[in-house]
């Protein structure tokens, strides 16, 4: 842990294979594995549900990057949420989510883990008076956070949070997807579980999905790790590989991602089609000082709402060229969305809907002069 980022990024998890030198760790595209005696498996390997090379390379890279004792990779985002509230919680317990949530984690409450027995509250997470208002004494088990959010790029203060929590015995869980580890590490700052979907900046091509849990402690991390194989929604090894890939050049990658999402949050603080911008890098939104002091940058997701309303923004998303219409986010193409009959219809209707005259972007790596010309066209 005495190692840079990049350096974490590149190494952790990664040295080359013992037997051939290969620098790069193979795909263990296997299923099962010889064992030496009965109950004797060799270095531990019995069945890839349960353990597997090149995803425990990509365990202990994630673990490493977050600074956490335990890394865990999943088949998707979601896969690694159901799994965590399963595993801390119990029919009958509560959980304060963000009144600002990405329309799966809100459908994954709503509709699914309420019906086990799970009640939620959602509360406006960059105000710690609304969170503690939200916690029901001796039920709230977890609070959850986004920072920044999911499409409206609010900020929470971890640290603050964290406090918080742990004054009412309750988990801080973050999900980092938005900053990923190389801008914000929870853990550092008090969290107790990192969420990740891996599908997004992590990755960061377009190419794999997944998901990954990373725990602050070494007892909640192999509690984690027993539902992980129990309830079996496990990293494929070769899904495992691609995320490992991409990996390696996440720090080049968000600086750039940054790069082109300050030049473009300032032209659009500036221009008329445009009635308000949301980007915790600019002074003015309400985040900001929270967002600088817990951020290395302020990563590479913008939203804005369109001064002409909500048929003004379907009509920008459908302009753009170069921006790509298309849900996820955090690959290094850029990608234009309507949250609100996009991502996050299924909150329509419920504490979590998201204004109708919203777009999100997720800028890429390319050439920004370029970015900003499809912007000025299809803004009108």
């Amino acid at each position: 842990m005495s190692h840079g980022f990049e350096t974490l990024a590149i190494h952790a998890g990664q040295e080359p294979e013992p037997r051939t030198g290969a620098v790069v760790p193979p795909i263990y595209q296997t299923s099962t594995y010889a064992q030496d005696a009965v109950g004797a498996p060799r270095l531990g390997y019995e069945y890839s549900r349960s353990a597997n090379p090149t995803r425990d390379a990509l365990q202990d890279c994630l673990a490493a990057l977050e600074g956490g004792p335990v890394g865990l990779a999943f088949a998707s985002g979601l896969a690694a949420e159901d799994t965590l509230l399963r595993t801390v919680c119990r029919p009958g317990d509560h959980v304060v989510i963000p009144d600002d949530a990405y329309g799966g984690t809100f459908r994954l409450f709503a509709r699914v883990a309420e019906r086990w027995g799970l009640t939620w509250t959602a509360a406006r997470i960059s105000d710690p008076d609304a969170v503690r208002a939200a916690v029901r004494p001796g039920q709230t088990k977890v609070i959850w956070v986004e920072t920044p959010t999911n499409p409206l790029l609010g900020i929470a203060d971890i640290a603050g949070l964290a406090g918080l929590a742990s004054d009412v015995d309750a988990l801080l869980v973050v999900d980092n997807t938005f900053a990923s580890p190389y801008l914000q590490q929870p853990i550092a700052l008090g969290a107790d579980v990192v969420v990740h979907s891996t599908t997004k900046y992590v990755g960061g091509h377009s190419d794999v999905v997944g998901g990954a849990l990373v725990a602050a402690s070494a007892a909640l991390g192999e509690e984690l790790r027993y539902h992980q194989n129990a309830m079996g929604g496990v990293n494929g090894p070769f899904d495992a590989w691609l995320t490992l890939r991409g990996v390696k050049t996440l720090g080049v990658r968000m600086d750039r991602h940054c790069d082109n999402a300050e030049r473009i949050a300032d032209y659009l603080h500036g221009h008329r089609a445009v009635a308000q911008v949301l980007y915790p890098g600019l002074p003015e939104h309400p985040g900001h000082e929270v967002a600088a002091k817990q951020m290395r940058r302020f990563g590479g997701m913008i939203s804005f709402r369109a001064a002409g309303g909500e048929e003004h923004a379907v009509q920008i998303c459908d302009r753009a060229k170069l921006f790509v219409l298309a849900e996820s986010l955090g690959g290094v193409e850029s990608l234009i969305e309507h949250p609100g009959r996009m991502t996050h219809a299924s909150a329509a209707g419920s504490p979590l809907e998201v204004p109708a005259d919203l777009v999100r972007l997720s800028v890429g790596i390319e050439t920004a002069d370029d970015l900003l010309a499809d912007l000025e066209q299809a803004l009108g």
